[in-house]
């Protein structure tokens, strides 16, 4: 059950409270011979996904209307009866971009609803990745806005998504969001509802896309799983309007670290081969390994050592073909030794600790920006104590809190709370004093 953004936003555009809409619905129905009870709770399940039942959807409408003085459909409230066809309004870009946009204020409101949905699995999960891959394709985005795009609008896009992008890696997603976010809906929103040619539109999709992806990764990174899904989705969306298949690719591989993290193995090897399959040529070096990295580390939790162990040659001898300067802005979180530490998280799971630790030195070794580096300090720490090297893995470990001073990332405070639970259950000489040094980084709330 996904929650009903389109509903609130039109409620909030309308300026009707929980119980101010629940009062009307049960007037309007005594208009119609029904005795209706409803209070502000039920709102808020409508809220969370719950389709009212019988004639309430229409009342809604006739109540928004009233209020907004315009025609209100079923669609425009987000209650478009399933299994029928909606308006071509609601189908379309156009339609697309009023529900992504709802979405982006619910999300600035901070609407429990929206901040605490589950991520959706099974179909609702798979049919983004496969509505991207297959046709109808967007044959014109054009649209007739009374405010023309320009070039410095998009290029405005542009630098603000590598803005955020530097601003997360460097204070962590929790930080970041609201600022994106808050970018969204003042100055994204307006333009994607503004007139622009297919050409301009596609860059315009295309910049948006890149800028919900960082959305999605800050949302991700603050534990709201279910909004970063979302996100992601949009992105998806958005980049197949834009025609850029390696924009589609990347934001599939977001996703595919996601199902990772929530355990969706078998979803993390079928997306990551669709984003192969589907970007073709399209796909970089940089993109592809990393792909192939996270493959690998989905085999070797499914415990398929033979696939893990290919995926991992693949990612290696692709990222050996990665030339600095002819990669797309999106892909330059692959860094100098991101596949090391990937492949180092796959062996690991295999059991193959010597391998392991000798890629995740590599990674530590190799240049990283902040975030990366926290990371890469997390795995290397780990291997060392699962080797039984405790003095090691003590000094790696009080790297790793050191350079995580500062960051705002549940990611990250999920990567010092397991590093701590090995280092206590270690108990060799040394491993208290840095426990109590995480134990400091974590006291400090988000």
């Amino acid at each position: 059950m996904q929650p009903n953004t389109l509903l609130d936003a039109i409620l909030d555009e309308a300026g009707v409270s929980h119980a101010g809409l629940a009062a009307h619905v049960n007037q309007a129905g005594r208009g119609r011979g029904l005795a209706l009870r409803y209070e502000h709770t039920a709102v808020a399940r409508w809220l969370k996904g719950q389709r009212p039942r019988g004639q309430v959807p229409d009342l809604i409408c006739e109540v928004v209307a009233a209020r907004l003085q315009r025609p209100v459909t079923l669609d425009d409230i987000g209650l478009g009866v399933p299994g029928e066809p909606s308006t071509p309004h609601a189908g379309s870009l156009g339609g697309f971009v009023e529900r992504a946009t709802a979405l982006w204020r619910s999300d600035e409101q901070q609407r429990p609803h929206v901040l605490g949905a589950a991520a959706v699995t099974g179909t609702p999960a798979v049919m983004p990745v496969w509505e991207w891959e297959n046709p109808p394709e967007d044959v014109d985005v054009s649209r007739g806005g009374r405010h023309p795009v320009t070039a410095a609008d998009i290029e405005m896009l542009r630098a603000a998504r590598a803005h955020y992008e530097q601003m997360y890696r460097k204070a962590g997603g929790i930080a970041t969001r609201t600022r994106i976010v808050g970018f969204l809906n003042s100055e994204a929103a307006p333009l994607l509802r503004g007139g622009y040619t297919d050409a301009t539109g596609r860059q315009l999709h295309r910049a948006t896309g890149g800028l919900v992806a960082i959305a999605g990764i800050c949302a991700y990174d603050s534990d709201a799983h279910g909004l970063a899904q979302r996100y992601f989705h949009q992105a998806l969306r958005l980049a197949k309007a834009s025609g850029d298949r390696g924009l589609g690719a990347y934001v599939i591989a977001l996703l595919v670290n996601q199902s990772l993290f929530m355990r969706e193995y078998r979803q993390a090897v079928a997306f990551a081969e669709a984003a192969l399959r589907a970007a073709g040529r399209h796909i970089t070096p940089a993109l592809a390994s990393d792909l192939y990295a996270m493959q690998a580390k989905a085999y070797a939790h499914l415990g398929d050592s033979g696939s893990a162990l290919s995926c991992i040659r693949r990612a290696e001898s692709t990222a050996e073909r990665i030339r600095r300067g002819h990669e797309p802005d999106e892909t330059g979180y692959v860094q100098p030794g991101l596949v090391n530490v990937q492949v180092a998280e796959a062996l690991l799971s295999l059991g193959e600790l010597a391998a392991a630790r000798e890629h995740a030195a590599a990674a530590v070794g190799s240049p990283a920006h902040d975030r990366g580096r926290v990371h890469r300090l997390a795995m290397l720490s780990t291997i060392e104590l699962r080797q039984g090297n405790a003095e090691k893995a003590v000094a790696t470990a009080v790297q790793m809190a050191e350079q995580a001073r500062g960051m705002e990332s549940q990611r990250l405070r999920d990567r010092l709370r397991a590093v701590r639970e090995h280092l206590v259950r270690c108990g060799s000489a040394g491993t208290a004093q840095a426990a109590e040094l995480i134990d400091g980084a974590l006291r400090v709330p988000l």
